[in-house]
């Protein structure tokens, strides 16, 4: 069982009188616009687990996560409400040169309604804002636009193609259902692993409806119609305001030696990139 008022609460949503397209779109614009991409607590030392309950419980606290979380807390939610939600072995690609695949890294939702079925992803950094149907077809979102067409690499799946401004380039998923469950090992690979972008870079997105907030590391990005903002943050005050102010992370349970901790480590790896790109 999962808490449905304190999470629509969160939301800022009313509770549906029915399982309705237009409520579920109200319900992803809304988690999509509240609940951050976030990737604090891998830097924290704080382990996680990808359980329904433990996510919707972090929303709850005003953090976020990544898929796992965000995807699990969303279908329980949605399930609550009377949805039939589908989960989906998927697999994100950050270039056009990566494999095609679900090669389980990411966790994908569909739910139908209307006669169609419709991809639900509140956990693709900073991509969609409400929910596309599977249809062949181009579509926009703000100053995003997507496509969607048959996967190749899946028979009877799916590939999202993202617009060439986004975290990524592509995300395919299979046809078939899932248990959240089975996403268990590849979750402590993605928050421990040195080869993880999990583990190297501290992340966070919010997507709105004119576009989306992306901090990585110290790289605070606005991308919407207008084009591209970026800044580098100078200071572990402005960017615990960043946090706070533009993710709505809730950050008090984190110390005065932990905040200091993190920024340095934050600090470091941002010196290590740099270094890198000079080479």
């Amino acid at each position: 069982m999962i808490d449905v008022d304190g999470y629509l609460a969160v939301l800022g949503v009313a509770r549906p009188a029915a399982p309705t397209l237009e409520a579920l779109r109200a319900l992803h614009r809304a988690q999509a616009e509240r609940v951050p991409y976030e990737t604090l607590d891998i830097h924290l030392g704080r382990p996680t687990g990808i359980g329904a309950a433990e996510s919707v419980a972090r929303i709850l606290r005003g953090r976020g996560g990544y898929c796992f979380h965000l995807n699990g807390a969303f279908a329980a939610l949605l399930t609550a409400l009377g949805y039939d939600v589908t989960l989906h072995r998927a697999g994100v690609q950050g270039t056009p040169e990566a494999p095609a695949g679900a090669s389980g890294d990411h966790l994908a939702l569909t739910v139908p309604l209307d006669g169609e079925r419709w991809l639900v992803d509140t956990g693709l950094a900073g991509a969609i804002h409400e929910p596309l149907p599977l249809r062949e077809g181009t579509y926009t979102q703000g100053p995003f636009t997507y496509g969607m067409a048959r996967s190749t690499a899946e028979p009877g799946g799916w590939r999202f193609t993202h617009d060439p401004r986004g975290a990524f380039t592509a995300m395919d998923f299979a046809p078939g259902p899932v248990e959240l469950s089975s996403f268990a090992a590849e979750h402590v690979r993605l928050s421990t692993s040195a080869e993880s972008g999990f583990v190297r870079v501290l992340a966070a997105y919010l997507r709105d409806a004119k576009g989306a907030d992306v901090l990585r590391g110290r790289v605070l990005r606005r991308v919407d119609a207008g084009g591209t903002e970026e800044r580098t943050i100078d200071s572990a005050d402005d960017w615990y305001d960043v946090l706070t102010g533009v993710f709505h992370l809730d950050l008090t349970d984190v110390d005065a030696p932990a905040r200091a901790a993190l920024w340095d480590r934050v600090v470091i790896a941002h010196h290590d990139w740099e270094t890198a790109q000079r080479r």
